[in-house]
């Protein structure tokens, strides 16, 4: 696999993104994205550690769809339309003829340009599979927006308010009907894939469309992170153990830290003090502000603690070499540097709001309302999630108050072993246990056709970025795409038989 030319600067955006997303909202309101791409700039540094192909442009085609506003109400304003963005990757599949799957991978909350170079799953197993790739952009990102414009797509909460996953996989559906239609490939297998939040989109699509995907793959899909089935301090539970794994002495580091940066910014010209420390962009106005920056960088590490750099490993090893002096804020100091690199300025940077930052947002301030607080048993200050605060501030900015019951309303959830073997199946819920939102995940096998994968050492949707140019992966991952293979593989047989079993058709065998 080949880097791709422009990775650097799709990172660049997306550390950008989640750093302004970070910094930007009220206190309440900071959930930590949901991407299965690394959002932390040591990544510029170190191309390595995300694997990007971009050999397929010439196979790979843009199309738009005119997508309806409103899947589920008449009203005149419902069949409202916008154009709505699709890549297909042709370079694999099989054709029509011999009904060759269709992987279609579900956009998140971002726009789909970086997922065909980012994404290898799809591009290193579409061969063995003779599959068609399907690239889909979620509504409201990218090029995907109602209403003529953004800013017009997201005036109020009138325009907004078609904004939701909901309607989201009813667009998917109806782009996977058009292209099979157009295609004449109605007889083949389609399986949606997705990471994180789009991997909760892609275990959802197959409970809520069973008639269009004959199986999902969901990675680090957190769906058991609404309404109190996972404990709310599960995220930065598993980052305080990530932490201490890597080093005892690092993590009681930074558990000291916190006090520490309060003593000092309680003292005459702290805050000046810190910014000068720290090598602050700009003057702290509140020492809260570099806290917050920490402990994004010590989650978002966590999250994304993907072979071979580790950044945990890198943060622990900077705080315990203690290259800038032996006193808990330098340690700290060398942490930062130590992932950060040599950057001019090292917090409170440039704040640039995206539209991932404002959809996401809305997002999080509508339906996906996940629960996340720190409890007293962490590395971190105690700060638990209050419904009641969060709701204010999310009315305050959008006018309209979150609906926290309706992801386990309207998709499940609670007693989720014992609902879903009476109906579900063909779902793969893949996780890395170091991954922080492996705690709202599925960890056990629910049936014999619901299966859990997880690694023990494997981090957020790392299985479903691809493998490394130089075949570094460790054993661990590949073993895990193994068994995701075989277990997709496994799909396609069984549809195969019983299509032939139903219509007598020509069984088509897969590579």
């Amino acid at each position: 696999m080949k880097h791709h030319p422009m990775l650097s600067k799709w990172l660049l955006f997306i550390f950008l993104t989640y750093y302004s997303t970070y910094l930007t909202v009220s206190h309440s309101l900071k959930i930590p994205r949901l991407s299965p791409i690394a959002e932390w700039e040591t990544t510029l540094h170190n191309r390595a550690t995300v694997v990007a192909t971009d050999t397929d442009t010439e196979n790979r085609v843009t199309f738009y769809y005119k997508q309806v506003l409103d899947h589920f109400n008449y009203r005149p304003e419902s069949y409202k339309t916008f154009q709505q963005r699709y890549l297909i990757n042709f370079k694999y599949w099989g054709g029509a003829n011999s009904s060759a799957p269709i992987f279609a991978y579900l956009g998140a909350e971002e726009p789909i340009d970086g997922s065909p170079e980012l994404i290898g799953f799809l591009t290193d197993n579409a061969a063995s599979f003779n599959a068609l790739i399907v690239y889909i952009e979620h509504r409201y990102y990218g090029k995907s927006v109602p209403f003529g414009s953004r800013e017009e797509a997201l005036k109020n909460a009138s325009t907004i308010g078609y904004f939701n996953s909901a309607q989201a996989i009813a667009d998917y559906a109806s782009v996977l009907i058009h292209i099979k239609k157009t295609l004449h490939a109605q007889k083949s297998p389609v399986i949606v894939i997705g990471g994180s939040y789009g991997g909760m989109l892609a275990s959802w699509f197959r409970l809520k469309y069973p008639h269009l995907a004959i199986g999902a793959l969901a990675s680090s899909a957190p769906i058991l992170y609404f309404d109190n089935i996972t404990p709310q301090d599960g995220y930065y539970s598993v980052v305080s153990r990530d932490f201490r794994e890597a080093s005892e002495t690092c993590y009681q580091t930074i558990l000291k830290s916190w006090s520490e940066i309060d003593r000092v910014a309680s003292q005459p010209k702290g805050l000046s003090i810190l910014s000068q420390r720290f090598n602050t962009c700009r003057p702290l106005n509140e020492s809260s502000e570099l806290k917050d920056y920490l402990i994004n960088m010590y989650a978002s590490s966590a999250q994304y603690n993907h072979p071979p750099r580790y950044p945990v490993t890198v943060i622990c090893g900077g705080i315990d070499r203690a290259s800038f002096g032996s006193d808990i804020l330098s340690k700290i100091y060398a942490g930062l540097v130590a992932l950060r690199g040599n950057t001019t300025c090292k917090v409170n940077g440039p704040i640039i709001v995206s539209e991932t930052t404002l959809g996401w947002r809305w997002q999080t301030c509508s339906e996906m309302v996940i629960p996340i607080g720190i409890g007293n048993n962490t590395m971190f200050q105690p700060d638990p999630f209050s419904l009641k605060s969060y709701a204010k501030d999310c009315k305050k900015q959008f006018g309209v108050s979150p609906r926290p019951h309706w992801v386990t309303t309207y998709y499940g959830g609670h007693s989720i072993e014992l609902v879903l073997q009476k109906f579900g199946s063909n779902i793969i819920f893949s996780n890395g246990l170091r991954d922080p939102y492996s705690s709202g995940g599925v960890l056990k096998n629910i049936s014999d056709s619901l299966v859990a994968i997880h690694t023990v050492n494997g981090s957020h949707c790392l299985d479903i970025l691809g493998a490394n140019a130089n075949h570094s992966d460790p054993e661990w991952l590949v073993e895990q795409w193994k068994r995701e293979i075989m277990v997709m593989k496994g799909w396609i047989a069984q549809y195969y038989d019983d299509l032939v079993a139903l219509n007598g058709a020509t069984k088509f065998q897969s590579k």
